[in-house]
């Protein structure tokens, strides 16, 4: 078994803000690649969610979670929908 090294964490230094930004800038000069388009858009205030606590029958939960697996998407979702449909 080869014989394993620990990084020594405490010798290491901080990477000033600086530094991440000339990183960023030759990886996206050399590759081409944006980190700044990485993730969802920003939504605007009336599109964000709101966060709440609702018990459900494990039945509806069950269904959500089977629907979710198929679509490939998350049970929040299909509930959020199921109930986005109700209300128009």
């Amino acid at each position: 078994m080869p014989y394993k090294v620990e990084f020594p964490f405490e010798k290491a230094r901080r990477i000033t803000p600086e530094e991440v930004m000339a990183a960023e800038t030759a990886i996206q000069e050399q590759f081409g690649i944006n980190n700044s388009s990485v993730g969802r858009p920003p939504k605007s205030e009336p599109e964000k969610y709101q966060a709440v606590s609702i018990r459900l029958h494990p039945q509806v939960i069950a269904w959500a979670k089977a629907e979710a697996k198929k679509r490939g998407v998350g049970y929040q979702t299909i509930i959020n929908e199921a109930l986005l449909k109700l209300s128009v």
